[in-house]
């Protein structure tokens, strides 16, 4: 089973009783403000379940004169919820 924006939207309003509507502003809203904060280069933590945070990775194709930064974003999940994985 895979969950998708919609099934998520869906499964989030049916526990809240929020209008799907409301549930998927919230969802765009999470997004865009993520996206700002990981592209200001700060870091996404949410207690007992990950951490989003965006390092420098330099790249060079056997030739120096190429060498180039990149920005990736580096996910770890917490303690907690590789216990519950594992389990």
């Amino acid at each position: 089973m895979s969950l998708n924006r919609k099934k998520l939207v869906r499964e989030i309003g049916r526990r809240t009783r929020l209008s799907n509507r409301d549930v998927e502003r919230v969802i765009e809203t999470l997004v865009e403000v993520w996206t700002e904060e990981l592209v200001s280069g700060g870091r996404i933590e949410l207690e007992h379940f990950m951490v989003l945070e965006t390092q420098r990775v330099e790249r060079c194709r056997n030739n120096p004169v190429l060498l180039r930064t990149f920005r990736q974003v580096k996910l770890r999940s917490s303690q907690a919820l590789r216990d519950k994985l594992n389990s």
